[in-house]
């Protein structure tokens, strides 16, 4: 599964792209940037390709956003010979391990203080998602 989240800083915001393997429970690639663009979920899936290996015939489910629907994301997806999947519209259960994750990263981070900087909130990011 993959989705976005966005927090602010005292920068302006930042955006994490995150790909869970469902069966393992893991987060098995991210992406982090200061603008939401389709690069951000294919850095996320090239990212989660390079520390699982073959993924290929692996379904990857998302929502409707227009980044997973980019021309650049699904190529990205037939690059790797993966099979996309979205959610229904209006179906928020679909996605419900992506916002599970997302609880806990806002709770065990994003709301623990202010960010001043898009580099400082990044850096917690990236050491709680490498931790946990």
């Amino acid at each position: 599964m993959a989705d976005i989240t966005e927090d602010r800083t005292g920068e302006g915001k930042l955006y994490l792209c995150a790909i869970k393997d469902v069966w393992s429970n893991r987060i098995v690639g991210y992406s982090i940037d200061s603008r939401m663009k389709s690069r951000l979920a294919v850095n996320a899936l090239h990212n989660a390709v390079a520390r699982r290996g073959d993924v290929a015939g692996c379904v990857l489910h998302t929502d409707r956003g227009s980044q997973f629907r980019s021309r650049k994301f699904v190529r990205a997806l037939n690059q790797h010979h993966m099979i996309g999947s979205m959610g229904r519209v209006g179906a928020a259960g679909d996605n419900a391990a992506m916002e599970s994750f997302f609880g806990l990263l806002q709770n065990n981070v994003l709301d623990r203080r202010t960010w001043p900087t898009r580099q400082a909130l990044r850096t917690a990011i990236v050491t709680w998602i490498e931790r946990t």
